[in-house]
């Protein structure tokens, strides 16, 4: 294909053609120059046009025309892109990595530039990747991580043990230390606080014997906590936390069995009509309960007379651990270790209603029914106990 003659060339011989000499034909100002007449003709009538002297499309009018269609081809490409990303991370259990949806529609022919331009990624790592795509261990590392990462989203207080039985519910299997693994390279940690130390008062004599405490063949005192079924074995424990109107006492129960919280008490006071609350709490809730053990630790208000008196009223047995031994009573004290991490520790506090309302909701809604616990098969307290207590209740 010839080269196009330059425009000042081409004005020029416009220019000797209009002003020629009366007699002087087109065919000898072509041969002149070198040209054809046919083309001195075409440039002629461009010319014209040009300087509006016969109707038609100028230059700089086709230049404007070429240019918004180009503009209109690009909006066409970038809303694509757009409707293909919102597709593309709408979709369930995908990494969120744009390069493959990049790769698709290039495929489709909409430039990389504009791809790009549009989901705001670098050109270069985009082809970086696409000499070394990533590999299927790659991949399914980063669904897991996406699963994980959702569910340390939703509990933030979650440990990875707790983390990964979520991502086995949402289809991403893995073993723990696999889960460890991720978790520690992306810091996803379970947010919890430091224990404090108190100074504690020297509690007064028992009123009950220690029903949970047994001598081993050298004769240690150890405890067994177990029951076999629900409303053996209680615990009972009374925590306290500050807030900007004062404390805030619980005082809560659990069975043993399943390792649900049966029965607690909020208050601004640490009373006996706190432990008897949250007895009467429980009974009201597990119905007949004649017979059950309930251990405590020395404190006044499980040695009160009210507490006996209500252990008395509903055909219940007592019992306390010795001065000193926090082993006696530390099954429902890891449970208010919990809930020290999880929620009192979390954050400053500034009313007791604000603290109320979280103790329980975590009770009720986390503890309960979305915290597995190994103890228990991998099952929460709700589950296990509808699962064990649904074949005696059958056989009954």
């Amino acid at each position: 294909m010839p080269k196009p003659y330059p425009k000042e060339f081409r004005d020029d011989v416009v220019r000797v053609a209009r002003n020629r000499e009366p007699g002087v034909h087109l065919k000898q100002i072509a041969a002149d120059f070198g040209i054809s007449e046919s083309c001195l003709t075409n440039w002629m009538k461009t010319a014209d046009v040009e300087d509006g002297v016969k109707p038609g499309t100028t230059a700089a009018q086709s230049a404007t025309e070429r240019e918004l269609r180009k503009r209109v081809r690009l909006l066409e490409q970038e809303n694509e892109v757009l409707r293909r990303a919102a597709a593309y991370l709408s979709q369930a259990n995908l990494p969120k990595m744009m390069y493959p949806l990049v790769r698709e529609l290039a495929g489709d022919g909409i430039p990389v530039a504009v791809t790009c331009r549009v989901l705001k990624i670098a050109r270069q790592p985009y082809y970086r990747w696409l000499q070394r795509p990533v590999t299927a261990a790659e991949l399914e590392q980063a669904y897991r991580a996406n699963a994980l990462f959702d569910a340390h989203k939703d509990d933030p207080e979650f440990g990875y043990r707790f983390l990964v039985d979520e991502a086995r519910d949402a289809g991403e299997p893995m073993a723990d230390r696999t889960a460890w693994r991720i978790c520690s390279q992306l810091g996803w940690w379970s947010a919890f606080g430091k224990p404090k130390k108190g100074k504690a008062k020297k509690p007064g004599p028992p009123v009950h014997d220690d029903l949970c405490a047994v001598v081993d063949e050298k004769g240690r005192i150890r405890h067994e906590f177990t029951a076999e079924a629900p409303n053996e074995l209680w615990l009972t424990y009374i925590t306290e936390h500050r807030t900007s109107e004062g404390k805030l006492y619980v005082c809560a129960i659990k069975d043993v069995y399943s390792n649900r919280i049966v029965g607690y008490s909020i208050d601004s006071r640490m009373k006996s009509r706190l432990a008897v609350a949250a007895l009467n709490n429980a009974v009201a809730r597990r119905g007949d309960v004649a017979g059950c053990i309930v251990h405590s630790d020395r404190g006044s208000q499980f040695r009160s007379r009210k507490f006996v008196h209500a252990l008395n009223r509903h055909g219940m047995v007592g019992s306390m651990g010795r001065v000193g031994a926090a082993g006696d009573n530390a099954a429902m004290e890891s449970f208010f270790s919990l809930l020290q991490k999880n929620v009192l520790d979390r954050r400053a506090w500034a009313t007791r209603e604000e603290l109320r309302i979280a103790i329980v909701t975590w009770i009720e809604r986390t503890y309960h029914r979305r915290r597995r616990q190994a103890a228990l098969g991998r099952l929460t307290p709700i589950e296990f106990e509808t699962i064990m207590t649904a074949p005696a209740t059958q056989a009954a």
